[in-house]
């Protein structure tokens, strides 16, 4: 009969460890830049985001207040239409 102390030892030598999987490094942000091209002009559709957000904050709101922001660039007409938190709206040209 096996005494505890080599008991204890054969248990060990059968328990099999698991190698540690390393985590896969973070891959960087995939960095998005959405033009409107018309007539020969450019517009980035982050800064139209960006000045309907300063044309909505003129009016004397808070940009803690903005939840929602629809753009919708019209080129033919020059102007881009902003819905803030689909109640406000307005407008601001290209």
């Amino acid at each position: 009969m096996p005494t505890k102390s080599t008991a204890k030892k054969e248990g060990a030598e059968s328990v099999k460890k698991t190698p540690v999987k390393k985590a896969a490094p973070a891959k960087a942000p995939v960095v998005e830049e959405v033009y409107v091209q018309f007539g020969g002009e450019e517009w980035k559709v982050a800064d139209l985001s960006e000045r309907a957000k300063a044309a909505y904050l003129a009016q004397g709101h808070r940009a803690s207040g903005i939840k929602k922001l629809s753009v919708y660039v019209k080129p033919e007409e020059g102007k881009a239409y902003y819905v803030i938190n689909d109640k406000e709206s307005g407008s601001i040209d290209l």
